[in-house]
């Protein structure tokens, strides 16, 4: 760092105001910082205190940043369609790619690959204006064919995409010369803006009409270097990128053990863990190298059934079990603080057109019973699949749910399964078994993605026609009091009918090292929104 020597003449007393905006742009060294603090009433051990916390917090270029991530399978692809964990989701919108929009601190939906974005002829039109000069990695420059072809690869008929669900709206797309993209959809939809902003959907570089996904190349803040499914991903700085980027180079490991993530943090080999062992956090916190981050979401720990397999295609089954639970206990032992109890809607109370359904399912081991009774059973024995794949906690909760069902006649038979092939193996395929959600910053994300009929990710098999029914009303639906009606009953609907125990939710609990700096965190997804690669800075 080069810093330009300040000269003061006597009784010119700078203000500490003053004096921060020199420091973060590197025009004065600690000693003169410290002297005029002094000369400003300040004492010499509180103006390199200040001196400290100022550089510290001024971002800068360079460094080597390394993050440890609780996710990752050897089934890993590049292929944006395929994505269903935070070790390749953080590819699409904080490593190699861009979404049109973005969701900011307050999460709204923001431009990011776009000038600007408007909805017409009754919200079925939307027009996204492109950034002009953006190019790829290749040196390709960005153009409305691109955005074209990145979308029709999960549009297809063929497409097996994970989001084919969120797209099934859209009527066409077209580009309306080089830099204008319209989309053309079926029914109005207020919350399309939100639609654009999902990890799955960066844009990639259009080869002969076709989305080309194979090389890795994007718009993003990072060029790809290596990328070994479900082992790590590396990447140098896109120096010509349209926003500032501070790290030189980034790589993130996929490290499925809490303990060894947390090992490889205190041993200095990684400068970010994510998912921290909620038991040992305390004494992370000790740490002077370390610091911990906890930060409130929409993202929410469950346990989904699958509806078409005995016992659980009954609904008084389902419903036993919901009351056969004690979720606050559950919180208490599990999430230690960090979180609060779910009440079987996957919507977070912060997000608009959040309901509370009635009746709050709260620990009844005779309610329990009497949906059990209803159901044609005396007792039930059910087993339920968990690892620590799952969330961080995952055997510990299945462990507390098999104790306090006993009391309901219910015993639970908890299968530990194994880490490294539980999202190819379990989720989805096994009939009850541990999950997580991030949650998404709009309802219509949420039920679109995992609770509609088509869903690819419905990993419940849940199919309520006046559900789906509600879902393409609401999209339409221009009026907030009969929009947000809607929403209640939807909510309403899958907490009485649906397949899912929403267990709790949890706060994103992270951690780093000390020398790794960062602003204010995005809730609406972890690793700070999946921005923390093209955001964070050494400090």
């Amino acid at each position: 760092m080069k810093f330009v020597a300040i000269s003061c003449k006597a009784g010119d007393i700078m203000s500490l105001k003053e004096l921060t905006a020199l420091v973060k742009t590197e025009r004065i060294s600690r000693r003169e910082f410290v002297q005029l603090s002094i000369a400003a009433g300040v004492s010499a051990a509180a103006g390199l205190s200040s001196f400290a916390k100022i550089l510290r917090a001024a971002p800068k270029r360079g460094g080597y940043f390394r993050a440890a991530i609780g996710h990752g399978s050897t089934t890993d692809m590049l292929d944006p369609a395929t994505w269903n964990n935070s070790f390749d989701g953080d590819l699409g919108q904080g490593i190699y790619g861009n979404t049109l929009l973005a969701i900011n601190l307050k999460n709204d939906a923001v431009a990011d690959l776009v000038e600007s974005y408007e909805g017409t002829s009754g919200l079925k039109v939307w027009v996204f204006r492109l950034r002009k000069g953006i190019t790829f990695h290749n040196g390709k420059s960005l153009t409305a064919e691109d955005v074209v072809a990145s979308f029709n690869h999960h549009r297809g008929s063929n497409s097996k995409s994970v989001v084919k669900s969120l797209l099934t709206n859209i009527d066409s797309i077209t580009a309306d010369g080089k830099y204008s993209v319209v989309f053309t959809l079926k029914n109005g939809y207020a919350d399309f803006p939100f639609t654009v902003t999902d990890y799955h959907l960066p844009i990639l570089p259009s080869k002969d009409g076709v989305a080309d996904w194979q090389n890795g190349i994007g718009t993003g803040p990072f060029m790809l270097e290596a990328f070994e499914s479900g082992v790590r991903i590396k990447a140098k700085r896109n120096p010509n990128y349209h926003a500032d980027v501070f790290f030189d180079e980034v790589e993130a490991l996929s490290i499925v053990d809490v303990t060894a993530r947390t090992n490889a943090l205190l041993a200095g080999e990684v400068d970010y863990i994510d998912r921290c062992d909620l038991k040992t956090v305390a004494l992370l916190e000790k740490v002077p190298e370390v610091e911990v981050d906890s930060t409130t979401g929409f993202a929410h720990y469950v346990a989904p059934m699958n509806v078409t397999q005995a016992p659980f295609d009954n609904v008084d089954v389902r419903t036993a079990l919901k009351w056969a639970i004690d979720r606050q206990e559950i919180v208490d032992k599990v999430l230690l603080g960090h979180g609060r109890p779910g009440n079987d809607d996957p919507i977070a109370p912060t997000l608009k057109f959040a309901t509370n359904p009635q009746p709050v399912f709260s620990y009844d081991p005779d309610k329990a019973r009497y949906h059990l009774k209803r159901a044609g059973f005396s007792t039930l024995k059910i087993d339920l699949s968990t690892a620590e794949a799952a969330f961080s906690g995952a055997i510990d909760t299945a462990v507390l749910m098999k104790a306090q069902a006993k009391s309901a006649g219910i015993e639970i038979n908890v299968i530990r399964e194994a880490d490294d092939s539980y999202g190819d193996s379990v989720w989805m395929k096994k009939p009850w078994c541990m999950s997580y959600w991030f949650g998404r910053p709009a309802v219509d994300l949420t039920m679109s993605l995992s609770y509609a009929a088509d869903a690819a990710w419905n990993d419940t098999f849940w199919k309520n026609p006046r559900f789906n029914e509600l879902l393409i009303q609401a999209r339409a639906e221009t009026d907030e009091a009969t929009r947000a009606s809607m929403y209640s009953e939807m909510q309403q609907i899958l907490h009485d009918d649906g397949g899912v125990i929403v267990l709790m939710f949890n706060d994103y609990v992270t951690a780093h090292s000390a020398r790794v700096a960062h602003g204010s965190l995005n809730c609406n997804y972890d690793h700070d929104g999946g921005k923390m690669y093209s955001r964070w800075w050494l400090a």
